[in-house]
């Protein structure tokens, strides 16, 4: 072990290094009624100090995190049944103008991804569709009724981008070209 860092909350749910590596970020689920706080947290990686933990303020957990493969962004999968877009350098400051929407989280784990190119962002549904939306404008331009349980995860390959590979709550895998 090289470094340990306290987040001081429940359960943390996802880790993402930021470009450079000299910070990363960690989403928990320490929501409330009362107090957003801490549901993202930013953290310098050579101190283990925390740089923020007021960079989500709606009361959802995040449970992923990505990062778009050319620009300084990323996504936040929420709760709430959209993903959120970030600056990935600091303040770390949300989108409000452009959310991704009409995917269903349900409570479950769900996952997101960018293509490798950066102009498709792909997440599965608790319905067990998939949904394709264009990073640009934020719509929905494609769905695959992928599975018969909550699809949980849908990402690109890395030498094939044409390949998407999905999973389910149940334990199906599949791989769609």
């Amino acid at each position: 072990v090289l470094r340990v860092y306290k987040a001081a909350v429940q359960q943390t749910l996802d880790i993402l290094f930021l470009p450079e590596g000299r910070e990363f970020l960690t989403s928990t689920d320490a929501v409330s009624r009362d107090s957003a706080d801490r549901t993202i947290i930013a953290w310098d990686f050579q101190s283990a100090a925390k740089i923020s933990n007021q960079i989500f303020h709606e009361r959802y957990t995040c449970p992923s995190l990505t990062l778009h493969p050319k620009e300084s962004m990323f996504v936040a999968q929420t709760n709430g049944n959209y993903m959120a877009l970030f600056s990935a350098q600091r303040p770390y400051r949300i989108n409000k103008k452009k959310r991704y929407e009409g995917h269903k989280v349900e409570g479950f784990a769900v996952g997101c991804e960018f293509s490798p190119d950066g102009t498709l962002l792909v997440t599965g549904s608790s319905d067990g569709k998939v949904f394709f939306y264009n990073f640009h404008t934020a719509r929905i331009i494609r769905t695959l009724s992928a599975h018969k349980e909550a699809c949980v995860s849908a990402i690109f390959h890395p030498v094939l981008p044409s390949l998407l590979a999905t999973c389910d709550w149940a334990g199906e895998i599949k791989i769609w070209q």
